[in-house]
């Protein structure tokens, strides 16, 4: 590591990480913009807050009315935001660094959409709370995930391989989770679609609260396989000589990846292309082309997912439209500058 770029140890309890100050002056920058967009998001609306009587009923002061349309309705809905963002920010990074490419995202190579699967069959079931669908998407998300690793073994798994592979089988999936919409009734068939465009609209306490648990456990998962995937990205056969197990480190990439993915998705629905984008933006904000690092993804995801819900509450007066659709929008854009980035590098 060169002295221009000194790292510091950041130790929580038995997990330990080395951290850049570039990219903790880049993480620093990250988190101000999200506290911006909260600030935002708790202020604007039908009705206006000040950011003091927002302080203040943050500290469980001012009137009730304050507390309530601070409290108990928006505070929710920034904090996952935050948290959501941050989570699929780290399951990109992930699932980038396991396949060495831009494009290695769970949105893109099929996991996500079977975590809509899952929970649709859930929903289906009867399953109507958050451990309902939450279990339906980390079976979905899981199952899709081991088809995709048995069909893209050969010899151990390849980057490639596994991305030919997932958006085949995501395909199919999409197929599937169409079949299913058409079959129901209305009723179903309306819910279920506009939790699928992925919404934090109606976001409660209720709910958030097993998300945020579920979230700091894959979290600290994330964290614990951080140098692991360090190793990794020096290549198979160099981390093999360096003591990796690297098969089993990438099984559980995938299922730590799966999980930070499947939980967004049963709160809020999928909500797509900020695990695509969080790592290669993270990729640019850090000197000298550092590898993908999951602080920093983490960082911009939250930053990203904040400012699209911001921009799906107060873009149309009157209207809150669901944050998928505005990170599809976004999304997509950058998904057709990427696609020719890596053309002509090609």
């Amino acid at each position: 590591m060169s002295a221009a770029t000194p790292a510091r140890t950041l130790r929580f309890g038995r997990v330990s990480f080395r951290v850049r100050r570039g990219t903790l002056i880049a993480c620093a920058a990250l988190i101000a913009l999200t506290a911006l967009f909260a600030l935002l998001a708790l202020s604007l609306g039908a009705y206006t807050v000040s950011v003091p009587d927002i302080v203040t009923a943050l500290l469980g002061g001012g009137s009730e009315e304050v507390r309530r349309v601070v409290v108990e309705w928006r505070l929710p809905r920034v904090l996952a935001a935050a948290v959501f963002g941050a989570a699929l920010g780290m399951s990109g990074s992930l699932f980038q660094s396991l396949t060495r490419n831009p494009l290695g995202s769970p949105d893109v190579i099929g996991f996500t959409t079977g975590s809509l699967s899952g929970v649709l069959i859930a929903m289906l079931l009867g399953g109507t709370g958050y451990l309902a669908t939450a279990s339906g998407a980390l079976i979905g998300g899981l199952v899709t995930a081991l088809g995709v690793y048995a069909l893209a073994w050969k010899r151990g798994v390849q980057g490639f391989r596994l991305i030919v592979v997932g958006i085949a089988l995501g395909a199919m999936l999409t197929s599937l989770n169409t079949w299913i919409m058409v079959k129901v009734d209305v009723e179903f068939a309306m819910r279920a679609a506009v939790w699928g465009a992925g919404t934090l609209n109606g976001t409660r306490w209720e709910q958030l609260a097993p998300a945020l648990i579920a979230a700091a456990g894959f979290g600290l998962a994330a964290a614990w396989l951080g140098p692991r995937v360090r190793q990794l990205a020096l290549g198979d056969d160099a981390a093999a000589a360096l003591g990796l197990r690297v098969e089993a480190t990438k099984l559980a990439m995938i299922v730590v990846g799966i999980g930070l993915t499947a939980l967004v998705t049963a709160a809020a629905g999928p909500i797509a292309f900020v695990a695509l984008a969080a790592p290669q933006v993270a990729r640019r904000l850090r000197p000298g082309g550092a590898p993908l690092d999951l602080v920093t993804s983490a960082c911009v995801g939250a930053a990203l997912l904040s400012g699209a819900d911001l921009i799906a509450q107060h873009a149309f007066p009157g209207i809150s439209v669901p944050v998928g659709a505005v990170t599809v929008c976004l999304g997509g854009g950058y998904l057709i500058w990427l696609l020719a980035r890596e053309t002509k590098r090609g």
